[in-house]
């Protein structure tokens, strides 16, 4: 696989999940992990960390 591939996967990839911890906020979805309510703070990080991933896999695309 090429670089290039591999970013463009890996960002899409990542946006996928931050979309989904946004979808999360929006709708109200509730999460339950083994018996245990997941917090919605969660998701603010998720967005946060999955969305700077996918950014980031996005750049590194661009400037190889």
């Amino acid at each position: 696989m090429s670089p290039k591939t591999y970013h463009l996967v890996t960002g899409l990839f990542f946006s996928v999940i931050a979309v989904m911890h946004l979808l999360r906020l929006l709708m109200g979805w509730e999460v339950i992990a083994n018996g245990a309510m997941i917090p919605v703070w969660i998701s603010w990080v998720g967005i946060l960390v999955f969305g700077y991933l996918a950014y980031h896999a996005f750049s590194t695309k661009r400037h190889k």
